[in-house]
């Protein structure tokens, strides 16, 4: 016997209450607290856009007005997930020491002109 396709989520995700330090988000049988300081992309979100968030798999939810996917580990374990960008820069981009000290400024002037 097979089982039948999976419908859709009996325990979806709600947030409880928004304050000025984060969220309180109802997935499952329990509250988690996101706050803005671990997860800043919500920090400018407006309260709807942050109420209005899917729960398309048992361990994901996605916010479709911020276009946010995060796992629900990441929220109960920040720790694991650091927001810590890996990315090196660009030198060929950067101006060197020698192109910085040569670019003139303008030189302000001590007489008003009328």
């Amino acid at each position: 016997m097979k089982s039948a396709t999976p419908g859709p989520s009996t325990s979806p995700a709600e947030v409880t209450n928004v304050s000025p330090h984060g969220f309180w988000l109802f997935v499952g049988e329990r509250e988690l607290f996101v706050p803005f300081s671990q997860f800043a992309w919500f920090r400018e979100a407006s309260v709807r856009a942050i109420g209005n968030v899917q729960r398309p798999s048992p361990q994901h939810l996605y916010w479709p007005d911020l276009d946010i996917d995060l796992a629900i580990e990441s929220i109960e374990h920040p720790e694991k997930f650091p927001l810590v960008s890996q990315a090196q820069p660009n030198k060929r981009l950067q101006p060197t020491k020698a192109r910085r000290r040569s670019v003139k400024r303008p030189k302000r002037s001590s007489r008003l002109r009328g």
